[in-house]
């Protein structure tokens, strides 16, 4: 299926807007799909730290060896499922008391994977509130990538020629984004308030010390390094290909558009194709558009409510975007090109 675009009338007049959520979450309520889901979540939980627990273990029984680099996938795979719980505990999905999802995200956001919590729950908060809106969302602001031609346009130097790559470098670049995300925690800090900054230096300090703990004392600093680099690349190219699909080469906004909050999350948002695998390696974020309306539903919920909203949209004649994953990141690179586009064509004299 290619990417629908909204025409004027399916983004629909501002009379007809403020009341479309409505009826469907009176539905999604009526069905018990809000409810916590404490359970499933738990042995999620479990079965994440016995899989990081066994992954140490088997790094200290290889030992000082290069087979010890096969470790670093499992390593990445489920730090990347630490991170799934910490960005449902964030969106309050797993408990009813904000101090429970809290301690849940520091524990396995700062100890347990050595990302800020605060960090991450105010920069995605804000791209929940204005999803691809070019001025507020945070994930579509002027950064090593661009989103649109008029960010574009402003580019020089070595900036320039990435932005006029960046469809080819877009999946090399995902390799250093486990990273960045540690630096951007650790950078963040100077911003939150002195308890706060305290509590996550703290508990970000010890992971930093805990991990190099573990590498170290199992193999030789040179292989630690090797160790490091290797899992923190998968890591950040596996989170990178979850979240790139889903909104990226979707509709854009601007100050000036207003379509209210269900036109506004389902117009913005792309869904990706699949079954248990799927729904597995992604965290649930394939599916984006039931996410995004509903962002404190469990995650084990958004496949059994999928029809409810595809139904709701198809009733007020709202485009429903659902591709493949490949054809999600054809999508996804495609747009980059064209955004770099006006770079790559040589003036006209």
């Amino acid at each position: 299926m290619q990417q629908a675009t909204a025409t004027p009338s399916a983004k629909g007049a501002p009379n007809r807007r403020s009341s479309e959520f409505t009826p469907l979450l009176r539905e999604v309520k009526a069905a018990g799909l809000l409810r916590r889901r404490r359970g499933w979540y738990a042995r999620c939980t479990v079965l994440t730290l016995l899989a990081l627990a066994a992954t140490g273990v088997g790094v200290h029984l290889v030992g000082n060896t290069w087979w010890v680099l096969l470790l670093a996938v499992p390593a990445a795979v489920f730090s990347t499922r630490a991170c799934f719980i910490g960005h449902d505990a964030g969106h309050a999905q797993i408990a009813s008391t904000r101090r429970v999802n809290g301690l849940m995200g520091l524990l396995g956001g700062n100890l347990l994977i050595g990302m800020s919590r605060g960090w991450w729950n105010d920069k995605h908060n804000r791209h929940h509130a204005n999803p691809n809106h070019t001025d507020k969302d945070p994930d579509v602001g002027v950064g090593v990538l661009v989103w649109t031609q008029r960010q574009a346009a402003s580019r020089e130097g070595f900036s320039c020629w990435l932005t006029r790559n960046q469809a080819r470098l877009f999946f090399p670049l995902l390799l250093l984004e486990g990273i960045n995300l540690k630096v951007s925690s650790w950078r963040d800090l100077r911003r939150q308030k002195p308890g706060e900054r305290w509590v996550e230096g703290l508990l970000l300090g010890a992971h930093l010390v805990g991990y190099a703990a573990l590498l170290l004392t199992a193999m030789s600093p040179g292989k630690a390094v090797v160790f490091a680099l290797v899992q923190h690349a998968l890591f950040g190219l596996h989170l990178g290909m979850c979240f790139a699909p889903n909104h990226k080469g979707m509709e854009m906004l601007d100050d000036g558009d207003d379509w209210g909050y269900l036109r506004k999350q389902v117009l913005t948002s792309r869904n990706v194709r699949g079954g248990a695998v799927t729904d597995w390696l992604m965290g649930g974020l394939n599916y984006q558009i039931e996410h995004h309306l509903f962002p404190n539903m469990p995650r084990p919920h958004l496949r059994r409510v999928q029809p409810l909203v595809r139904a709701h949209c198809a009733a007020l004649g709202l485009p429903y975007t659902q591709t493949s994953a490949v054809e999600s990141y054809r999508l996804a690179l495609e747009h980059m090109h064209e955004v770099g586009e006006p770079l790559r064509t040589p003036p006209v004299p």
